[in-house]
């Protein structure tokens, strides 16, 4: 396999200004021998986390970004919650360095107060955790990284993906929800279950991770730059205007692992420019737009949204090209707030996927939501993308315009040096091989989904009959509850996503609040009302 035939090169990933790839020196834009391991659902990430939290020692370090972060958040029970124990570790003589979104007041259901909160508290102990508004108009800091450093920086794990360290994302396969709750649509219950994904890093790309940090903490730009106002929470916050400097950065990590991963990141065009990223970057767009152009047998997507009418174009190419592809995908049954406009507003850009691709493909094409045993609908917030069980990518952004072009992002799409021996060994027929970190990922995921115990999957281990399989439960479960929910529930969370149709009379202003706030782009002037990213 040559892994620029998936991979960008650094020319394709479109930004000269960062030094993500130049840094290295070898003129690749990705990183080989890396060891990379798949958390699915928040319980077992957190798990991790308290675990390497608790065995951080002086001369340690810690860097996080994240969108929203609750220091009150327990990782694993009482006594284990995030901001004690960042605050304990600062008191040990860890360094705890974090940027966290600004955000907007809690009115408007965002989380400035809480962030706010989680940096007093912290940086009263002696940590800096920085609220960053260095962003475009309307947009925000959507990344999700935490960087672990120890052995005096010589060892790193590294945290990519959609898990926010908040209240709601505590769940595990069971999907009965976090204990400590958030208030989403009413439909998905007083605890409602989520199910998220995190990749864990260790080896080379865990650098990248680390500078990819470094890059938005050593940005000039004033950090209360555009509201004067923002003094006031910034003193509140005990934070100076500009970030202190970092723990110099290490030498090379050494790479042990079998994994090739490139990190993939968005930022938009705006002023003041990013120093790293002045026209932006589009690398997760470019990324996935290349791998969807040589997928031939399966794409497989879990998306908070699934709104981005460039990914619906390539992927309805695709299916027109390649009569044995699949395209499944997996959602949220509801928007989180599903007010009349709102929703309709959340519902019309998912509306024209869904339309555009079952034209393509037919029933080549599915998408599915999810519920607990219960009945409760399940949350999607993970942001997963498999394809021909070669490539696998995993990070904050989701299939749509904000994250492919305004709000910051990053996703680490990964290869696996080692083949997966069973039938079909070699699924793409390319001669690449299935890889085992894809397939394997993709297993758990299907077996989750469809109640399975951790063994039994021989009749998903092909794309074809794997895509039958989780059409014969979903149909299981619609047919148990047409019945009158007569006999037992069939086994499973797996539902057709069938959503209420966006009436004629709400497409209107609907599509005008999609396009303009919720689903902005980021690009410079020159791009706008091109398919270029």
């Amino acid at each position: 396999m040559s892994l620029d035939d998936w991979f960008l090169t650094r020319e394709e990933r479109g930004n000269p200004a960062t030094a993500v790839d130049a840094r290295r020196g070898d003129g690749g834009a990705w990183t080989l021998g890396n060891h990379v391991e798949v958390h699915i659902d928040g319980a077992p990430y957190f798990a991790r986390l308290y675990a390497l939290l608790s065995s951080l020692e002086r001369g340690d370090w810690v860097q996080f970004t994240d969108w929203q972060g609750d220091g009150d958040e327990l990782l694993v029970g009482p006594g284990t919650e995030v901001g004690r124990l960042l605050v304990d570790a600062v008191r040990r003589g860890v360094g705890v360095y974090g940027l966290l979104w600004r955000s907007h007041p809690r009115l408007a259901h965002f989380a400035e107060k809480d962030n706010t909160t989680l940096a007093q508290t912290v940086n009263r102990a002696g940590g800096e955790i920085i609220l960053d508004e260095r962003v475009r108009r309307g947009g925000s800091h959507h990344q999700k990284i935490f960087v672990v450093r120890s052995g005096l920086g010589s060892r790193a794990e590294a945290f990519v993906g959609g898990i926010d360290l908040c209240h709601g994302r505590h769940d595990d396969a069971t999907h009965r929800g976090d204990p400590q709750a958030i208030a989403l649509d009413a439909r998905y219950g007083p605890r409602p279950p989520w199910h998220d994904v995190q990749i864990e890093l260790r080896g080379p790309a865990a650098g990248d991770v680390d500078f990819t940090f470094r890059e938005r903490w050593d940005d000039p730009t004033p950090l209360d730059h555009r509201n004067p106002w923002r003094l006031l929470l910034r003193r509140l916050t005990h934070q100076p205007r500009h970030p202190g400097p970092l723990p110099p950065e290490p030498t090379a990590l050494p790479g042990r692992g079998d994994h090739a991963v490139q990190v993939l990141r968005t930022y938009p065009a705006k002023r003041p420019p990013y120093p790293f990223a002045p026209e932006g970057e589009r690398s997760i767009a470019r990324a996935y737009l290349k791998a969807f152009r040589r997928a031939r047998r399966l794409v497989y997507v879990e998306d908070q949204y699934l709104w981005s009418a460039q990914a619906a174009h390539a992927l309805a190419d695709a299916l027109a090209r390649e009569p044995e592809l699949h395209v499944v995908a997996v959602v949220p049954r509801y928007p989180d707030r599903a007010g009349r406009l709102s929703g309709a507003a959340n519902r019309v850009g998912r509306e024209y996927f869904i339309d555009l691709l079952r034209g393509a493909g037919g029933d080549r094409f599915a998408v599915y939501d999810l519920e607990n045993a219960e009945g409760t609908p399940i949350y999607v917030h993970a942001k997963v993308c498999i394809v021909d069980d070669v490539l696998l990518v995993i990070g904050s952004d989701n299939l749509n315009r904000r994250s492919w072009t305004h709000d910051s992002e990053i996703s680490c799409a990964v290869i696996d040096t080692q083949l997966d021996g069973r039938e079909p060994t070699d699924p793409g027929t390319r001669g690449e091989g299935a890889r085992r970190l894809a397939r394997e990922t993709r297993l758990r995921l299907w077996r989750e989904h469809l109640g399975r115990a951790a063994d039994d999957d021989a009749d998903l281990v092909d794309t074809a009959t794997g895509v039958s399989a989780l059409a014969q439960a979903a149909a299981a479960l619609d047919r148990w509850y047409r019945s009158g929910r007569q006999g037992t529930r069939p086994l499973g969370h797996l539902r057709r996503h069938e959503p209420d149709r966006v009436g004629p009379w709400l497409k209107w202003p609907a599509l005008a609040m999609y396009r303009v706030l919720l689903d902005p782009d980021g690009r410079p002037r020159t791009l706008r009302r091109t398919e270029e990213v």
